[in-house]
């Protein structure tokens, strides 16, 4: 009876020490000692995703992991992707993370007049995501940041770009004013990808715009040079001067050498720039020109607008650019 008592207790103390070793931990600070990332691949199970926090030092044996996630832990499945683990974080605190889908955002940014060719450089240079892209069409890719997980499909990410763009089209066609000069969504976001390569000033792009819709009335060549420049490049910078010969080569986007609007876009524009065009700024103007600031100055007449080259040139020879 003496042999069975201790072996009772024995068989206690050892459920107890399994007890302790197990619930050790919980809750308390975990092993490890700066935050980290750690990417649960998909179709892990509870065993596969805790090999990979022990392997990252956030948890000290993976065993003991999954007991305690059994015990302690709520039946919710944890959900692949890539995690921001705080230092010293529970196991508890981990595995409501897992569970929680809260993954890492991470964020691909498409700056406003970007061309298509190089919408796709920048997927391509993001190394989370996953898989090739072909350029999309110009002008189909509203530019914006956009926040994407780790491994997601570059034409997955593609595809929320262009589906921005054409929600904010329809929306903002809706607020078309009797003054813009594009009579369909088309020739809003052609017109708008002119006026965004035209000027980096938000300001000015109501004016810049109604330049081009007065001049589109008027059946005046709008004469923008970025229109000149696309087909030559595909939007990349040019790197020199315009020649005298790609100002009259007929290719359906030169404004110099047709009148009306260029075939297509000639770049992703923004949303202050398709504003800019479905309701232009009340102005006469028909010209404008560099002032030096990084502006313009608008004309109403061939007269003024001279003049205003005039000056143009003036500060150009000042600073030895002519």
């Amino acid at each position: 009876m003496r042999r069975l008592g201790c072996l009772g207790l024995i068989v206690a103390l050892l459920l107890f020490g399994a007890g302790v070793w197990v619930a050790q931990g919980w809750k308390g600070a975990g092993p490890l000692r700066r935050d980290a990332t750690v990417t649960v691949a998909e179709g892990s199970s509870l065993a596969g995703a805790a090999t990979a926090l022990e392997r990252a030092g956030v948890i000290a044996s993976a065993r003991r992991f999954r007991l305690q996630a059994r015990l302690f832990g709520s039946a919710t499945p944890i959900r692949a992707g890539e995690y921001a683990i705080s230092a010293r974080a529970s196991a508890s605190q981990v595995l409501a993370l897992l569970q929680s889908g809260k993954v890492v955002q991470r964020l691909v940014v498409i700056p406003e007049g970007l061309p298509a060719v190089m919408v796709r450089d920048v997927l391509l240079r993001a190394d989370a995501l996953s898989g090739d892209v072909a350029a999309p069409a110009e002008g189909s890719v509203l530019p914006d940041g956009y926040a994407f997980e780790r491994g997601e499909p570059r034409a997955a990410v593609l595809a929320r770009m262009q589906r921005a763009m054409r929600d904010y089209l329809a929306a903002a066609w809706k607020r078309r004013r009797p003054t813009s000069a594009v009579t369909t969504p088309q020739q809003a976001l052609v017109l708008a990808s002119i006026v965004e390569k035209e000027t980096g000033k938000p300001a000015e792009r109501r004016m810049v715009a109604a330049v081009y819709s007065n001049r589109l009335r008027l059946g005046m060549p709008l004469q923008a040079d970025p229109t000149v420049i696309y087909p030559i490049t595909k939007g990349r910078p040019l790197g020199r001067r315009i020649r005298q010969s790609e100002l009259h080569a007929k290719n359906g986007y030169n404004t110099y050498a047709s009148t009306g609007l260029p075939v297509g876009p000639i770049a992703n524009p923004g949303r202050l720039s398709i504003d800019a065009v479905l309701d232009p700024a009340p102005s006469r103007a028909l010209y404008f020109v560099a002032d030096g600031s990084g502006g313009h100055v608008f004309a109403d007449t061939l007269e003024q607008h001279n003049a205003n080259v005039k000056r143009w040139f003036a500060i150009r020879r000042t600073r030895g650019e002519m």
